[in-house]
């Protein structure tokens, strides 16, 4: 534990996959933080849409964090992830496994297909299947599809490491980007059946200390408001 740096502030939703991930990279590095819980809603003082909230994220999301020992703000989990990595990271231990350009490459090309393509089909099947005000059968089944497409990218890739990391090399910060997504597939009405390894690479990750304390620390904090 870094006991001479001041806690960051990682401002969350107990139910969101976003800012979890962020919590997994803090608790890898040792670093001290603080939760604090927004809710969806336009309070000014509660709400990610509220006026105090989008002082510190003009988009109104979480998470964002904040951290007193630089004085810098970050939102979007990307975001949030690469400065921790920039700034705490010193020994690379959640970074990209090697250090030519193509390793490089490889990790933000897996961070990015996270970002961009998994996270948010995902989101969409979880957005028609359990919030959309009506149904709609055909958006559901295009988003469906396209988070299977992307379940088959990643089962192709994690064989390249019998399903113990996405990089074949070790766990690094890109598991954890994928980790809060991946687990909401039955929330999201999805099957596993046809993926054993993303199944066993699921299991790898939730026995993790990290994984387990940051889910802890997310929800705990919930609690405690």
């Amino acid at each position: 534990m870094n006991t001479h740096l001041k806690p960051l502030i990682l401002h969350a939703h107990a139910t969101g996959p976003n800012p979890i991930k962020v919590a997994i990279a803090l608790e890898s590095l040792k670093l001290p933080y603080n939760v604090k819980h927004w809710d969806f809603s336009d309070n000014p003082n509660t709400g990610v849409k509220g006026s105090k909230f989008l002082q510190i994220n003009e988009n109104g999301r979480v998470p964002a964090l904040e951290d007193p020992n630089t004085g810098v703000v970050s939102w979007e989990s990307g975001a949030c992830m690469n400065y921790i990595r920039r700034v705490y990271d010193v020994e690379n231990t959640i970074g990209p496994p090697g250090g030519s350009a193509q390793d490089l490459v490889d990790f933000e090309k897996w961070e990015y297909f996270l970002l961009t393509t998994l996270g948010p089909m995902t989101g969409q099947v979880n957005w028609f299947t359990h919030y959309h005000p009506t149904k709609n059968a055909d958006a559901l089944k295009r988003y469906q599809e396209q988070t299977y497409r992307c379940y088959d990218v990643l089962e192709g890739q994690l064989a390249k490491s019998g399903g113990t990391s996405i990089l074949p090399s070790r766990v690094t910060a890109v598991d954890y980007h994928f980790e809060p997504w991946v687990r909401q597939y039955a929330f999201a009405g999805l099957s596993l059946d046809k993926y054993p390894l993303i199944h066993k690479w699921l299991g790898l990750m939730d026995a993790r200390e990290e994984v387990q304390e940051a889910y802890l620390k997310i929800r705990g904090a919930e609690k405690q408001e």
